[in-house]
């Protein structure tokens, strides 16, 4: 086994990488660097009959929009290869073979119809049909039949399985680096399938011979697979090869009540559950998120760092990584945490790049203001959004003037002698040369004291006309930004519509 920590992220491409995917990917990303180890790719494409197209490229282009790439897989060659267990097929079958003579593993020759009698047949007694030690000798396999019959069905053509020998009455002591010292009886575990009568082996035997020749030295994967880790340590031991250390990372629960995490959660509660949009279903990077708050929110679901800092660089969780403090239970999603970091994110951004950003949803509505224009809006507006997508909300005033005003805020703001005031104002507002927002500030100030009027009078109708309620940043801003004649025309509109 190689002496630079080895670790893989070995998902099947049937369908998009869920973020419980995407985090099992990114604490092995984070492992191998801590450890100045690698981090490979292999597809486990087996069942070629879950086989979706475009899922693998579905997965690469996840993991590099995270900035998380691997370092060997395929179209990274690094001497392992090949990364697809489709085009491993050949390797499988002489390690099956091996377990057979080693009488470690068995040839079955039972239908499916006969295996499915079996298990009908005890449910009805209440039982649960279990293929093992009590019950091998009796049904169609090698154990039961002649060296001679053994060897005429095979010549003949008929179908069989190679199945794993589990030995009878044994305590198998197992380790994780999560969850510590487990200790299991062999009497409870089944006979599993290692080889299929199509010629493919099963999840179980390609993982262990890949990961053997792979050199993995750290197996590091959902709890999903902790039921697995009893069969995979025997076929190490049997196979007599050294097994890597296990470490089983907790799942991924709902926002509310128990279970793992789905598709179904986020479609009910409106948050995606992929990084990438897949059919339907929106991602994380087309919902507007940042790839730092992705990684930043999944490091921290499961992973403690032990001090009260949340906000991480990936470097920062790089250097402070460890599988010590990976939690044994599972992680709550919380969709609002999610926001909360991009939130983070987006005013660490700087406002040029956000400008950028924001220009192309402008330009989806035929707006091309000028770039610095954009940039400023953005400085002003950027620290009430958590997503680029939340600017037009807060600033479509500074490009369009409003089509309709706050029921709510004409109500309450437009008095009796409000029309009179805003005549007044907009007289004082043609007369001025300077219209910077700091000069208009100090005339409007001034002005509103020559008619002992109070603030109240003035300040709430004018922002109600200007923006068409009464939101946005410091008021004198936005009418310098939009200039004189455009806020001059607001008011005068605002005054013959309302």
């Amino acid at each position: 086994m190689a002496n630079t920590p080895r670790v893989r992220f070995a998902p099947s491409p049937t369908g998009p990488l869920h973020i419980g995917g995407l985090r099992t990917a990114l604490f092995n990303y984070l492992f191998a660097k801590s450890q100045g180890g690698d981090f490979i790719l292999r597809i486990e494409d087996t069942d070629q009959n879950r086989f979706v197209e475009g899922a693998e490229d579905y997965i690469i282009e996840s993991l590099n929009w995270c900035n998380i790439p691997y370092d060997e897989g395929p179209g990274k060659e690094g001497g392992f290869g090949p990364y697809r267990q489709s085009e491993r097929k050949s390797l499988y079958k002489r390690y099956a073979m091996e377990l057979v003579e080693k009488g470690k593993a068995y040839y079955a020759f039972d239908t499916a119809e006969k295996l499915n009698f079996h298990r009908k047949d005890h449910e009805a007694k209440g039982k649960t049909f279990i293929y093992n030690w009590h019950n091998r000798q009796k049904l169609d396999n090698s154990l039961s039949l002649t060296p001679e019959e053994v060897e005429k069905r095979i010549a003949s053509g008929e179908d069989y399985v190679i199945r794993f020998l589990t030995p009878a009455d044994q305590k198998l002591g197992l380790q994780d680096m999560i969850r510590g010292h487990m200790e299991i009886d062999t009497n409870i575990l089944d006979d599993k399938v290692l080889f299929k009568s199509d010629g493919m082996p099963t999840y179980h035997l390609a993982n262990i011979v890949d990961d053997h020749l792979m050199q993995i030295t750290h197996v590091i994967r959902g709890e999903e697979w902790l039921p697995s880790l009893a069969l995979h340590k025997q076929l190490y031991d049997a196979f007599g090869w050294e097994a890597p250390k296990f470490a089983h990372l907790p799942l991924i629960m709902k926002p509310v009540g128990k279970g793992k995490l789905s598709k179904r959660d986020g479609d009910k509660m409106g948050f995606p559950v992929f990084p990438l949009s897949w059919n339907d279903s929106q991602g994380y990077r087309e919902a507007g998120y940042f790839p730092e708050a992705v990684v930043n929110f999944l490091a921290l679901l499961g992973w403690n760092p032990g001090t009260e800092q949340e906000i991480f660089s990936l470097q920062e969780l790089v250097d402070n990584f460890s599988l010590e403090r990976v939690n044994k239970s599972g992680a709550r999603f919380d969709p609002d945490k999610t926001k909360w970091y991009n939130h983070h994110y987006l005013q660490a951004t700087d406002d040029a790049t956000l400008a950028q950003m924001f220009e192309k949803e402008l330009l989806k509505k035929g707006l091309s203001p000028d770039t610095q224009y954009t940039e400023h809006v953005v400085r002003l507006v950027k620290d009430r959004a958590s997503f680029v997508s939340d600017f037009w909300e807060l600033s479509d005033y500074f490009f369009e003037a409003p089509d309709s005003y706050s029921e709510k805020a004409v109500k309450k703001q437009w008095k009796e002698g409000t029309p009179e005031i805003l005549k007044q104002l907009v007289s004082l507002l043609q007369e001025l040369a300077d219209f910077s927002s700091e000069n208009v500030e100090n005339r409007v100030k001034a002005w509103i004291g020559e008619q002992e009027l109070s603030f109240g009078k003035v300040m709430p109708p004018l922002r109600l006309v200007i923006v068409g309620d009464m939101k946005g940043p410091h008021l004198f801003d936005i009418m310098a930004m939009i200039g004189k004649e455009e806020s001059i025309a607001r008011i005068e509109k605002a005054l013959s519509v309302l």
